[in-house]
């Protein structure tokens, strides 16, 4: 019975090991409804970092699957089909190391750039908004936050799987949706990217 009972114990911590790591997407995440994204606590974190509101519906058809998201910190659940390209959406979560490298690279971008493609931040797979937040202070994040703590979005027609964070998805004018790897280090890289995969010249 040691035996077993030892065995059971190390297979516990096997599967809580793995689930730590933002690029295992192929494990089971706790539902939406189980993680808290909009408390008074969040909101005054929110507050605190001039993080911007949730976008309003802009299209009837985008290209984006049809599912509703809730704003990281609280304001406006989004439905992403609502949302009209060109767009920027980028996956991240507060335990992936790239992700934190990038983010003040996409908020330069924002800055310079967020008028005529906006930046989206999805805090992606993560159960800890408290430090998805606090890191988004620390970065100097400004551009929205959704949040998908459940990995709801993962292939969800017509997003493909997604293997690993930092993530980026490009949304033009038609809807067409175009996947580049996350990491970058500039909004230079950025500019170019959207110049050879969307054909946007800023």
């Amino acid at each position: 019975m040691r035996r077993a009972a030892t065995v059971l114990v190390a297979l516990a911590v096997l599967v809580v090991t793995s689930a730590c790591h933002g690029g295992a997407t192929e494990l089971t995440a706790p539902n939406e409804s189980n993680v808290k994204v909009d408390t008074p606590a969040y909101r005054a974190l929110k507050a605190q970092a001039g993080i911007e509101d949730c976008p309003a519906a802009a299209t009837t058809d985008g290209g984006l699957p049809s599912k509703s998201l809730p704003c990281l910190g609280g304001g406006r659940r989004v439905d992403l089909s609502t949302l009209k390209g060109p767009l920027l959406l980028n996956f991240w979560a507060a335990s992936c190391g790239p992700c934190r490298k990038e983010m003040p690279a996409l908020q330069d971008f924002h800055e310079q750039y967020g008028d005529q493609v906006p930046v989206v931040g999805v805090d992606y797979q993560d159960q800890q908004p408290a430090a998805a937040l606090e890191l988004a202070r620390k970065s100097g994040v400004t551009y929205p936050l959704l949040a998908d703590p459940g990995g709801d979005l993962n292939a969800k027609d017509p997003l493909p799987a997604i293997r690993g964070l930092p993530y980026l998805l490009f949304l033009d004018a038609d809807g067409e949706l175009t996947v580049v790897p996350g990491g970058i280090e500039s909004a230079d890289d950025l500019v170019a990217l959207l110049g050879e995969n969307l054909g946007i010249a800023l």
